[in-house]
């Protein structure tokens, strides 16, 4: 009975959680959803493949690094749903224009390449996307029960 009564708290602190920053560190592959200073859930992410440093343009698989917004939700994407990161931004745009390059863009964080998501024990263990932020599918369900749109990313290394 103690064990049931301990999963109900549990349960009912994630659902009710008012996630309000989503918080990702590259160098140990980990993303943090906040509700003020408390982490209301903890992940292990898969990143681009060339992960050290931030995004400098189209093809070079980082993700990017810095501060950006959750903007939008896509059920019918080529992996398990998707939320979109605002990247670029305007000064990863003006960074880009120096260099003489796109700056890309279309960073999501993801579940799981459709069809393949009884693969992501093995996945998750390598930085294996173009850039997106991957989680397994019943994470990214998760995900996407407690990030609204219009939520905060934080992206650093």
């Amino acid at each position: 009975m103690k064990y049931i009564a301990l999963l109900i708290t549990l349960f009912t602190h994630v659902s009710f959680a008012d996630v309000n920053l989503v918080k990702v560190d590259k160098s140990i592959n980990k993303m943090y959803l906040l509700d003020g200073d408390k982490i209301v859930k903890e992940y292990h992410v898969a990143f681009g493949k060339n992960p050290q440093g931030h995004k400098q343009q189209e093809g070079d698989e980082k993700t990017p690094e810095g501060t950006y917004t959750l903007d939008y939700k896509k059920e019918d994407s080529s992996f398990y749903r998707a939320m979109h990161v605002s990247y670029p931004n305007k000064q990863d745009k003006e960074h880009a224009k120096k260099l003489g390059v796109s700056a890309g863009g279309f960073i999501m964080v993801h579940g799981q390449r459709n069809g393949l998501g009884w693969f992501s024990s093995i996945t998750q263990q390598f930085n294996w996307t173009n850039g997106c932020i991957a989680l397994t599918n019943n994470e990214m369900d998760e995900f996407m029960d407690l990030v609204k749109v219009g939520t905060t990313i934080k992206i650093s290394e």
